[in-house]
């Protein structure tokens, strides 16, 4: 019978053609089984199976390989937003251990789990925060320093972006992940990502066991106005358009 590890690794390989150490194999596992003890004392999530978090959590997260751009291996900073259980980031930061990694969540609760797995699998170059991106996006010790921000099921792409781009680096590359049917709704975020600095998404299309996927590749090519991230709430009611 096909042990946890030999799986994670055996189903990565073969749907991301990416190599997963006996290491990163035993993180993911450790990191189930902590949200799956969590999960019994807090809602962290609904699937609690671990053949279906494998595919709709872990290798959901790392499907990001499916973009032409970024490369994450030459990724160095990456900013998750609306990490809540810890996904993307938790699955990224496992694959690519040398990335420095922050995870921003609104509910305290999330956050302090995912500080406590962090610290459980010995990970280093880590930090969750506990903050509303709106907030967080203005000050400077986070604006404009990451390659990557990434957000999974947050927002409608418009706010989406508000939310996430001024975070991102001139050269950098917002990266959203998205359902199979999001297409015109991706479309329709155009002149937000202009006015917010960032380049005409590239969409990668593609399907992952049941789920039919798109991947939202933004890149940042110019800084974002000072007058972005409006105020808390606001990104949400009145997305630009």
């Amino acid at each position: 019978m096909m042990s946890d590890s030999v799986y994670i690794k055996d189903v990565i390989s073969k749907e991301l053609d990416l190599e997963v150490s006996d290491v990163q194999a035993e993180r993911f596992c450790d990191f189930y089984e902590m949200m799956i003890e969590k999960n019994k004392v807090m809602n962290l999530t609904r699937v609690t199976d671990f053949k279906e978090s494998v595919q709709k959590h872990f290798v959901d997260s790392l499907s990001i390989v499916k973009c032409e751009r970024p490369d994450m291996n030459k990724v160095n900073s990456l900013i998750d937003l609306g990490s809540g259980a810890g996904f993307p980031g938790m699955p990224l930061k496992i694959m690519w251990p040398d990335c420095y990694v922050v995870m921003i969540d609104s509910v305290e609760k999330k956050v302090n789990f995912i500080r406590e797995a962090a610290e459980n699998l010995c990970l280093s170059g880590i930090e969750a925060v506990h903050e509303r991106a709106e907030d967080l996006g203005r000050k400077e010790s986070y604006r404009e320093k990451f390659d990557i921000c990434t957000s999974r099921a947050v927002a409608n792409m418009s706010t989406l972006s508000e939310y996430c781009l001024p975070f991102v680096k001139r050269g950098g590359y917002f990266v959203a992940y998205k359902s199979g049917d999001s297409k015109e709704e991706i479309l329709d975020a155009g002149k937000a990502i202009s006015l917010l600095g960032g380049k005409k998404p590239e969409l990668y299309e593609f399907s992952l066991f049941d789920m039919r996927r798109i991947l939202a590749c933004v890149e940042k090519i110019n800084n974002t106005s000072q007058k972005y991230p409006r105020k808390a709430g606001i990104p949400s009611r009145t997305p630009i358009r």
